[in-house]
């Protein structure tokens, strides 16, 4: 059975909305345990709305929150009984097999770096979050805010891990990799991007397809899309807003009259359809790729299903070997690319 270490206080709707996932979670996979970390009274006090094996939930209270405004390696450092800290502490004892939280993703960066430490051989962690595209699937944007600047280096071993990630986690057998770039052609980008470009055209363990253009997210041309954090992140909140307004427009043009009203209704199952296409919630969080445990960073603002969809993306981290993969792969690749920066 997975145990995971679950942080119930972070994001903005800590604690009734972490409860409710954790026990939709529970339901969906019979073969998970967890172990929440937080107030242990606000923590039953919303247990006892539900009904729920309690033979796989327990509690370990905690008095600190972690919020997005402190600086993230002194939190880690000074608030020891915050319901991250702990979380971690657990993880790293091999009290539990996978970490999930809503909290500061700066802080769940430099707990993992504290705490834990990287995988032999990576150079750096990356958050590696999925966004619904075009052709009905997913695509893989790594990395989406763990490093503002990257060498040549760090875009390989984040392809790397990508790739890992998409086969261990959402069985994707040979995923295709391309590098996010202002155009398609090999002299494209500055220095660092035509570097990676070259080095991943060598890497033989990575499915690389070459430069890709933004499009290419939402068009599905590539499994993965690689980039430093910094673009990564910006691209993410881009699509997100993207996604809210045209739904915004969407509903005011369905509203406008009674005549576009009664059209809305008979394109009702089209519009649902897109609709759920669209769901972020249904693709739940980002996972940390580089640490050597599972750990998975749920939207700040993740309601109760999409807490519920980290959850099972931590199960079937550890349950798939995501750690292990990676690690075989870094054994695999040419001499040629660098392992350390």
């Amino acid at each position: 059975m997975v145990r995971l270490a679950i942080d119930v206080m972070g994001g903005d709707y800590s604690t009734f909305e972490q409860v409710k996932g954790v026990v939709d979670a529970l339901k969906k996979d019979g073969d998970i345990s967890v172990v929440l970390f937080g107030d242990e009274e606000a923590i039953k006090t919303e247990l006892a709305k539900y009904k729920y094996d309690e033979s796989r939930v327990s509690i370990v209270h905690t008095t600190e929150v972690i919020s997005g405004e402190e600086v993230p390696t002194k939190a880690i450092k000074t608030r020891k009984d915050s319901s991250m800290v702990k979380a971690y502490e657990a993880l790293k004892a091999g009290e539990v097999d996978g970490l999930v939280s809503s909290g500061s993703t700066g802080a769940l960066i430099a707990g993992g770096i504290l705490k834990l430490g990287r995988i032999r051989g990576i150079s750096r962690p990356a958050l590696c979050p999925t966004v619904p595209n075009g052709k009905g699937k997913i695509t893989l944007i790594c990395d989406s805010g763990a490093n503002v600047e990257c060498k040549p280096v760090n875009l390989v071993h984040f392809a790397i891990m990508a790739t890992a990630y998409a086969q261990s986690t959402y069985g994707i057998e040979n995923p295709t990799v391309g590098l996010l770039n202002n155009g398609t052609e090999d002299h494209k980008g500055d220095e660092v991007h035509q570097e990676a470009n070259r080095i991943l055209k060598e890497t033989k363990s990575v499915n690389y397809i070459g430069n890709v253009e933004g499009r290419a997210i939402m068009l599905g041309d590539a499994d993965i899309v690689v980039c430093d954090g910094y673009t990564g992140n910006t691209t993410i909140k881009g699509i997100e807003g993207c996604a809210k307004a045209m739904g915004g427009i969407m509903k005011k043009a369905f509203k406008k009259n009674l005549w576009s009203k009664l059209r809305a209704l008979l394109v009702k199952d089209i519009i649902n359809t897109v609709k759920k296409s669209m769901d972020y919630e249904a693709v739940g969080g980002a996972t940390f790729l580089g640490f050597p445990k599972a750990i998975v960073k749920a939207h700040g603002n993740s309601k109760a299903k999409g807490f519920a969809v980290s959850i099972s993306q931590a199960a079937n981290a550890v349950r798939n070997d995501m750690v292990g993969k990676i690690s075989k792969m870094l054994e695999t690749i040419d001499t040629s690319v660098p392992l350390q920066e």
